[in-house]
């Protein structure tokens, strides 16, 4: 699953180094807007409708947050 979720997160933000990069959120390295695209693209990979209430920064801190999230719901 973290294979095929860096993926998805490298071929729509090449920018971003997910791999090394552990405070995506804290570092702001990762805003808002980029937020709702990986929250749209985890959507359509991986068939999830991801709930508001796990829209929160703890949950896209790191590749490892967002994996737990998407096993979480799936």
């Amino acid at each position: 699953m973290k294979e095929r979720l860096l993926k998805v997160l490298g071929e729509q933000y090449p920018q971003i180094d997910f791999l090394t990069d552990a405070d995506l959120v804290d570092d702001s390295i990762l805003d808002s807007l980029t937020i709702v695209g990986i929250i749209s693209a985890i959507s359509m990979e991986f068939g999830l409708i991801i709930p508001y209430e796990e829209i929160v920064p703890e949950n896209f801190n790191s590749v490892d947050a967002m994996v737990n999230m998407i096993s979480r719901l799936s």
